[in-house]
């Protein structure tokens, strides 16, 4: 089965890098307003998880939700996390590594839309 969301080589090295300092993280999707939709990386367990957020499977060995509604429009891809040069969302934990997530995203072929 296909994954519904995997990174980049540069988005796991990112996440290793994070998790040195951290701890073990998650990320959410936002689903927009003040970040954009920007793939947000916290500690684990310091964004609160509701009713209306789906676990949408791991990269790097941490869990990546999404909100329900953001899936709605999503369910047809797979999202790709790559990490770049840049400033991100401010409440995300990469920012002070002068880099940050971004979501890329592709169309699930007729084959993977049927497993």
């Amino acid at each position: 089965m296909t994954e519904r969301v995997t990174a980049t080589d540069e988005a796991l090295e990112l996440i290793r890098t994070l998790k040195e300092v951290h701890g073990d993280l998650m990320f959410h999707q936002s689903g927009g307003c003040c970040d954009g939709s920007s793939p947000m990386c916290y500690p684990q367990g310091e964004f609160r998880v509701g009713e209306s957020d789906l676990l949408l499977g791991e990269i790097g060995g941490m869990p990546f939700y999404i909100s329900k509604d953001q899936y709605a429009y999503w369910k047809h891809t797979q999202l790709i996390i790559d990490a770049v040069d840049g400033r991100g969302g401010m409440f995300s934990l990469e920012g002070p590594e002068g880099k940050r997530f971004l979501t890329r995203s592709r169309i699930f072929t007729e084959v993977e839309k049927l497993e």
